[in-house]
Parts: C-alpha cells; structure tokens; sequence
C-alpha cells in the first residue's frame, strides 16, 4: 500500500479532526503569556506561537503542492529535497512530492552548504523546498547545481533568487491529482547519519515507509485518542516513522520546536500528550532538573501520559531506572533501527519487557534478525557479532552506490555494522559499532559497555569512549566525560570508581569535556577523534 493513502483515509474518515499541531515556545515566552494563556490569545498574536491543522487541510495542502509540481514538470521519479526546520507545513510537502510520484528527499538541518549541495547531486535531485533559516547556505551555491531547477521558499520575505511556496500553493487545486502509485514505487531518499563516514543516500519505496506504519502501531498501540509529541527533526527517520502511528490511527500530533524540560512537560500538559519519544539527553535532562528542583512535576497535568520511549541510541539502563522512580506508571519501550532499514522498529523491547531494560529487544513485528561472525555465518548464542535484519522495511539500495550496497545487503539481510549479542532469553543487546570496537593489546575493548558502567557515577551527565593511538598497545580506551552542572569530580575519582571494571576494560586517560552529539542523538565520534587523535575530519569519518 502507497502510504499517500493512509492520509487520504484520514481526510475522509476525520476530515475536521486536528491532525498536527506546531508550538513555539520561545514566541510563547517573548509574547509574555504564560503556557495556559497561549492558546487563548487572538488569533493574529497566536498564528506563530501555535498552529493547527485539520486532516482535511493537511490532505489539501499536500494536494496543492503535489499540482504545484506537476504543473512545473516534476514527474514520477524525480527528486524533490526539503530543507525545513520542524513546522505545520513539513509534512504536508512530503507528502505533496509523494503524491506526484516524485521522491522525497528530507535534508538534515545542520548540513553546511557544502554538504547540502553534495547530498543534492548525489540523489540527482531537481527541486528543493527550503525556509527561511537556510537562505544564506541556499544562495551560496543555488548557482552551482544546475539540476536544481526549481527552488521554492517557505516562509516570509522570499529571496529573489526562489519561488514563494505560499504564493504558489494558493492558486493551486487541492484535489488529488491521480497519479497511480503502488508499494513497489520508490518513495523516499534519506541520508545515513554521517557519524560513521561521508552521508550515503538510502533508497525505500513505499512499502518499507507503510510497513514501519504498521509496525509502530503493532508495538505501540496508538488509538484515535492518542496524542503523540514529536520533538526531533523530521527529516530524521526515526521522528517520522515514530509518527507514523498517528498517521495509521487518525490521532493528533504535536510538533514541539524546543527541547527545553519544561517546554517538554508544560507541552504535554497543555496539548494532552500521551506519549513522547525522547532521545536520551532530553531525558536525562528532565531527571535532572526534576532532581535539582529546577522543576516540580506536579505543577503539571501529566496523568495522561501513558507511554515514554527512547531510540536512535544505546539507552543506559541507569536512565530508565532513575526515570521509572519519577515516573512509575509510565510505560517505557525502546526501538532499535537504522535509516537502511526505515527507521526504529526492526528490533523491538515491548512495554511488558521492563525487567530487560539495557537490551533492545528482539525481533519487530514482520522482522528477522541474526547475529554473524566476519564470513556471515550465525554465531552461537552468547557470542558477539554482527546484527543482520531481514523485512519489508530494509532499503531498496545505496542510490547510485552499487558498491556500498553490496557490502551490506545479502539475500534480503541487511548487515548493521552495529556488534551485538544474544542473551539466553532470546533479547539482544548492542555491544558497539563494529567500527568503534579499540582493538588494545590484542583484546576488543566495546565502547558502549565501558559508557555505561561510567553513566552510573553521579557525577557524570554525558559520556563517550574512542580510541587513542598508543606506541605499546596499538590503542588504549579515552573517557571524554561531561560532568553534570555544578559537580565536582577529578580524575583521581573516575579511576577510583572504574576499578570495578575489568583492567583491561578500564580507560587510560580521562578527559573532562563536553560530548558532541548529532540532532538524532548520536554521539558524534568522529568529531571526537579529530579532536583527540589530531587526525582530519575525513580521517576520522572514514575509520567510523
């Protein structure tokens, strides 16, 4: 099934529904209004601090857009990017390009112009949809992809060298325009992370975006009356597959422009949010500011709140039993996924699985998994090795990188790179990426388990191990860690703290700093290493 047409459902099933909602606290907080007085103000003061949109009006938008497009020569095939900011008019352009037959191409935010004009040639893309915080990276090289032929701006003030998407829209038809779609066509371009390398364009048609649809519902339940926050960016596939629960249920959406705890908690107060998928640094910095008293819960209406879920990392399982002292009625899950295999769900906890917090869980819904050593051959239970997955959702390919998807694709199995292990239960844990494993004096030394023995000391907020060169060793283990605001902690400490670990598992220097990491939650390890290991950023991206 295309996934155009669970929309199409839901405008005719729920036409005058809210389908999304898109707040902006730091306009609520400049208009001097508190949080419950927001949604009262009249309507011209409140078009920037919360917007709304019914499923009716959301089908229509896309509709005009996806007019818009055809009427510019954008056919079935081409390429459509969008470089937006999370906002009311995200989704509906997506799904707009879907509609024509056209690929989506969400571009994350953070890239330099450089790079956005790097992703653009790779995925051949020949239009662009961009707002109004990327004018500047836009005009520095809008002359220098010709593909590009059309540029359309969302926002005000429109810059002379593109289109005003509003104005264009307007007087287009909101009906649909007919293009014949199936779940074999080709959907969307998404970008591999770039922490372990150079972005990769990752092809899914629509089957793989309707199967992870199915899949957030089968391990989420979301009814009609659910109301989900989203808060990371969309051009994520994590937010949008996350999402796409609401989309399958006819339920309401909340877009949260900020990451602030208490943008968080007054958002899911006020909008009636029952549930919120975190990433692990907003988490741990609600626990925080409840903890410092910077925060009372019971300032807020959260007894709706049903269900908090974390993904797009390894979750310290620390986190969650902090969180579950606050929070003890909430439901917790966790998703493991990849963009290769359209976002979170191939592998999946469950809510009735607490006691296994620290795994992430064993097959998702539809999907299979295997753990392999290096010739692909299935390890014994226990063992460490690579973790395949195999479903509806695992990418087309690595578009015009026939190589690369060589090296990961293999009869329907996709190869993660991610090093993981099977417990007797049958739950699997991540170990590390296979490409961030410290060789040290012969032994494999696994990043992620000597970070999350480390989260467990009080003083630490953040932590990341890599790799240093080493004369005698070959590599020795480096704790870059971010200590929390206000404590005090010393080498001598952390030293003391880690001889509960192993020898040789424990690191050998120690360095107090902050810890990058990406829009999506990871940590930005390559980063790391160029500052660390002097090496360049292509240095560092290349080894992972």
């Amino acid at each position: 099934m295309p996934i155009t047409e669970l929309l199409e459902r839901n405008a005719r099933e729920f036409p005058s529904d809210t389908a999304l909602v898109e707040i902006n606290p730091q306009l609520i907080e400049k208009s001097k209004v508190t949080w419950r007085e927001y949604a009262l103000i009249e309507p011209v003061n409140a078009k920037k601090t919360r917007r709304e949109m019914t499923w009716s009006e959301f089908d229509k938008s896309a509709n005009r857009f996806a007019n818009l497009l055809l009427c510019r020569g954008i056919k079935k095939g081409d390429k459509v990017a969008v470089l937006l900011m999370n906002s009311l008019e995200w989704l509906p352009v997506y799904f707009g390009i879907l509609k024509t037959g056209a690929l989506a191409v969400p571009l994350n935010y953070r890239y330099t112009a450089q790079e956005i004009k790097y992703c653009l040639e790779l995925a051949d893309v020949d239009a662009l949809v961009f707002g109004s915080e990327f004018i500047g990276r836009v005009e520095e090289i809008f002359e220098r992809i010709p593909r590009v032929k059309q540029l359309f701006y969302v926002g005000e003030d429109c810059p002379t060298f593109a289109e005003s998407y509003e104005l264009l829209v307007t007087y287009c038809s909101s009906k649909a325009p007919g293009i014949k779609l199936t779940e074999n066509d080709d959907a969307a371009i998404y970008f591999s992370s770039g922490t372990t390398g150079f972005p990769k364009a990752i092809l899914h048609n629509h089957e793989s975006l309707s199967h992870s649809a199915i899949v957030e519902q089968k391990h989420h339940g979301q009814k009609k009356e659910d109301v989900f926050l989203c808060i990371p960016p969309l051009y994520h596939t994590g937010a949008k597959m996350h999402w796409f629960g609401s989309l399958i249920s006819g339920g309401k959406a909340v877009l949260l422009k900020g990451v602030k705890p208490e943008w968080i908690l007054q958002c899911i107060s006020q909008e009636k949010c029952t549930i919120v998928w975190l990433l692990v640094p907003w988490a741990q910095d609600i626990l925080d500011a409840i903890d410092s008293g910077e925060i009372d819960v019971s300032n807020y209406e959260l007894s709706q709140w049903r269900l908090m879920h974390i993904g797009a990392q390894p979750v310290p399982p620390s986190l969650i039993t902090r969180w579950k002292n606050h929070f003890p009625k909430h439901d917790y899950d966790t998703n493991y996924g990849l963009s290769e295999s359209i976002g979170p769900g191939c592998v999946h906890l469950g809510v009735e699985n607490i006691h296994k917090v620290g795994a992430i869980g064993k097959s998702g819904y539809g999907w299979q998994t295997k753990i392999v050593d290096d010739k692909r051959n299935e390890v014994k239970q226990g063992e460490v090795g690579e973790l395949a997955v195999k479903g509806p959702g695992v990418m087309t390919c690595y578009y015009n990188d026939e190589k690369a998807t060589e090296s990961v694709l293999e009869n329907g199995w996709l190869y993660t790179g991610d090093m993981a292990r099977e417990d007797e239960d049958g739950f699997i844990f991540l170990v590390d990426r296979k490409k961030d494993v410290i060789i040290s004096g012969g032994e494999n030394l696994y990043p992620v388990q000597i970070e999350d023995f480390l989260r467990k000391h009080d003083a630490i907020k953040d932590v990341a191990v890599i790799g240093l060169p080493d004369a005698r060793l070959g590599e020795i283990a480096a704790a870059i860690i971010e200590l929390k605001p206000g404590i005090e902690c010393t080498e001598d400490d952390i030293n003391n703290f880690c001889l509960d670990l192993p020898r040789y598992k424990r690191p050998h220097k120690i360095i107090f700093a902050d810890v990058p990491r990406n829009p999506t939650g990871k940590i930005e390890k390559p980063k790391l290493r160029q500052i660390y290991c002097g090496k360049s950023l292509v240095e560092a991206q290349t080894e992972g």
